[in-house]
């Protein structure tokens, strides 16, 4: 009885993940305690980052969410960080988490423009190339405008209903069932090459306009949160931070576009699938039926979403309120004026962007380890010990490596500071510190492409409930974004030498 009960309790752990990996948790949980009393906190904090970057890069077998935030409780416990440093970086992030409760939201009551207007695309844009190019350029100028975490929900949402409609056809359903989209039993063994080159179209299409947020996010006051705040402290308003951060941003937005255009050609790691023919002819149909029994209810419900999203990109661009407020409004909007006013119709939309909200907080748990164990100290030092020449790339590389593995809010706020802290004790000229800020904008945004937890957008992406339909594990999304980052990195750090 004893044993039956002791396995039920840990079969009912992690659910159904491998138990491998149920193990390799129990001894990080283990093995933390020992560390810290053997090694210090410095040893410590790095190796429970590490192991957290480990349950991100095993997010298809299990949500990062509960490994994660056990993790983060033993932090807490064995005193890494503390609740308060964790309630101070959450509130420092408040205007994000805002933005993914109601702005991701906001975003689902707008889904039937958006898969109109994408599957229009689709059908008639046949070259890959240029329809991988118009995904990365127009996320790319949205999110210099808006926001790279708005961006990515509008193409998840594309990407969701792009794939629900070939995969419900496919499994011998039509367009209006209900159908389980992660349930392949109903697909042949005919057509199981097709949804599989599918899903490799669809992840294509995915990072392209995940690396083109990156793109377009560096170059704006407006484009990422760490850009408000590094021009905030250098006294920058938007038009002097473009040009600031011009000779850095608008290279590097080439030769990113380059990339785009290179591994679709040349079909580099994973790049270049096509979309299988079928999937087009489904589409076609899917189209052709939609416009055949749209009802005046339904376009007028099209109208009022296009100026929903009207009202939204304008509200952006212009910084009427905060992110998430503007969000909530969408949602008001879009609702009140195309008939959902009941509580079981609002509550799918919030269910794809809480999920992802509690792993940002477990997160910002993670990111009070690194700032409570002061474990980006020793790099910040000794990159101020060079000659003042050296330090501008090595702020970039420094940036982005850092950013990487953490967050690259995170880490731009902690350089700003010690920069101005310099700045203020004279120890660097005013000339020299809006360049290191340069330096860290650009390093905290270009090189953390790299991985999925170097960018809130990517890590998005990767904890959505897209990511396992099409099969984006956090090592293929290292995989496909690794030539954006050799030439975005490289680009980015010839052009601190050269240009800045």
């Amino acid at each position: 009885m004893q044993r039956t009960l002791a396995r039920s309790f840990l079969d009912n752990f992690l659910g159904n993940a491998a138990e491998w990996y149920k193990l390799t948790i129990v001894l990080f949980l283990v093995i933390n305690p020992v560390v810290l009393i053997t090694m210090g906190g410095m040893v410590a904090g790095w190796l429970l980052v590490l192991e957290f970057i480990f349950c991100l890069a095993m997010a298809l077998k299990c949500y990062p969410l509960q490994p994660g935030g056990l993790l983060a409780f033993e932090a807490v416990i064995l005193g890494l960080t503390s609740p308060a440093t964790i309630a101070h970086e959450t509130e420092a992030n408040f205007e994000v988490v805002l933005l993914l409760i109601f702005m991701v939201a906001g975003i689902f009551f707008l889904k039937d423009l958006l898969l109109y207007i994408f599957t229009k695309l689709l059908i008639k844009v046949r070259s890959k190339i240029l329809l991988s190019l118009l995904f990365c350029f127009l996320a790319a100028l949205l999110s210099a405008f808006l926001d790279a975490l708005t961006v990515t929900a509008v193409i998840i949402t594309v990407a969701a209903g792009l794939y629900s409609v070939y995969h419900k056809v496919t499994s011998g359903k039509g367009f209006d069932d209900d159908h389980d989209h992660a349930d392949d039993t109903g697909i042949g063994h005919e057509t199981h090459s097709d949804l599989e080159n599918y899903r490799a179209f669809l992840r294509n299409l995915m990072m392209h306009g995940a690396v083109g947020t990156a793109l377009g996010g560096v170059c704006t006051l407006v484009g990422e949160p760490q850009n408000l705040l590094i021009g905030e402290i250098a006294g920058w308003e938007f038009i002097e931070f473009f040009i600031r951060v011009a000779p850095v941003s608008m290279p590097v937005l080439a030769v990113g576009l380059l990339t785009c255009v290179a591994v679709e050609k040349f079909k580099i790691l994973g790049y270049g699938a096509q979309l299988p023919l079928a999937a087009r002819r489904i589409l076609e149909e899917y189209d052709r039926r939609e416009d055949e029994k749209r009802t005046r209810r339904q376009v007028a419900n099209l109208i009022t979403q296009a100026l929903v999203v009207l009202f939204l990109v304008v509200a952006l661009a212009f910084h009427w309120a905060a992110v998430g407020l503007i969000g909530l409004a969408v949602i008001v909007l879009s609702t009140s004026f195309t008939g959902i006013i009941r509580e079981h119709q609002l509550g799918h939309a919030f269910a794809e962007a809480l999920p992802f909200t509690a792993l940002l907080v477990v997160f910002f748990a993670i990111v009070g380890v690194i700032h409570d164990q002061h474990l980006f100290l020793p790099l910040i030092d000794y990159v101020f010990t060079l000659e003042q020449h050296a330090q501008v790339p090595v702020f970039f590389m420094a940036n982005g490596v850092l950013s990487a593995i953490s967050d690259n809010v995170f880490v731009a706020t902690v350089y700003i500071n010690e920069v101005q802290s310099a700045l203020q004790a004279g120890e660097i000229t005013q000339e020299h510190f809006y360049e290191l800020a340069v330096a860290i904008n650009t390093g905290t945004n270009i090189p953390s492409v790299a991985t999925p937890n170097g960018q809130a957008a990517f890590l998005f992406l990767l904890t959505s409930a897209l990511a396992p339909l099409i099969r984006l594990s956090y090592g293929r999304m290292v995989v496909l974004a690794l030539p954006y980052t050799i030439t975005m990195t490289i680009t980015g750090l010839l052009a601190t030498i050269y240009l800045l």
